[in-house]
């Protein structure tokens, strides 16, 4: 079944990782998928499932209404695009150490991004009364993140814009609803800097990362993917303002380790 047929759906940061599965998914729903990134990668995940391809950075606000200019009506939007701040050369994000500029920077594509992008969609789907915003926040914006605090802050402020959002649009008397999918550790490259280099690394790393995780095991983009599918459907047409774990259980408290 195609629950997105006849749907235009715009997904940012979605070249690769969570971005580029949800693109994917939404396409074989039957939805016209808008791919956009800073990465040129993009542009091959947009030939390969149909889509087109426009280049975005979320934090440019001027950049924002040139693609809304080429897209037009709007039914689906992703607010995916996302960083770390851990990307580049190493740098601290502690809330001792953390430079104002590393803070700002993650701040201004995490929140910024979703603020410009949230207003974007609202403006689009206004005519038509109707629309689904799903805004990708994160595990860290529910739970504070020591050596993480700009990326922390930043996803706990998407979850909390997205309620607000929610409740604008309802009050405007709009079909319109806003919400957040909060994954754990999902494998994507955003991980990739905090794996290490060898082998031997990368397995030590993900184990202590899944340690605490009931179901021991990193998630998979594919299932975040599928809840964004839910969300965009008409299948969801009375969930707003609602936040979604995907985290294989870590929220839910500690469990027992398996015999």
């Amino acid at each position: 079944m195609q629950r997105l047929e006849g749907k235009t759906a715009l997904v940012t940061g979605a070249a690769r990782g969570i971005g580029e599965a949800i693109a994917r998914r939404f396409a074989a729903e039957g939805a016209r998928v808008w791919v956009t990134d800073i990465n040129p990668d993009g542009e091959a995940v947009a030939l390969s499932i149909g889509g087109r391809f426009v280049a975005l950075d979320v934090a440019d606000e001027a950049a924002w209404d040139k693609v809304m200019a080429q897209v037009g009506a709007l039914d689906i939007l992703v607010n995916n695009a996302g960083i770390t701040g851990f990307e580049g050369a190493p740098v601290p994000h502690d809330p001792e150490h953390a430079s104002l500029a590393d803070w700002r920077a993650v701040h201004a594509v995490n929140l910024d991004g979703t603020f410009l992008g949230c207003r974007a969609a609202i403006r689009a789907m206004r005519a038509r009364a109707k629309g689904s915003i799903i805004n990708i926040s994160s595990r860290s914006g529910i739970v504070g993140i020591p050596a993480a605090a700009a990326y922390a802050s930043s996803k706990a402020a998407v979850r909390n814009h997205t309620k607000s959002v929610a409740l604008w649009c309802a009050q405007q008397g709009l079909a319109i609803r806003c919400n957040s999918i909060h994954p754990a550790a999902i494998m994507s490259p955003m991980w990739e800097p905090m794996l290490g280099t060898t082998p031997e690394e990368r397995d030590a790393a993900i184990k202590a990362f899944v340690a605490d995780t009931p179901l021991r095991r990193f998630g998979t983009a594919d299932e975040v993917a599928a809840m964004a599918a839910y969300l965009a459907s008409d299948e969801s047409a009375y969930v707003t303002g609602s936040e979604f774990h995907i985290d294989g259980g870590i929220l839910a408290g500690s469990a027992a380790s398996p015999e």
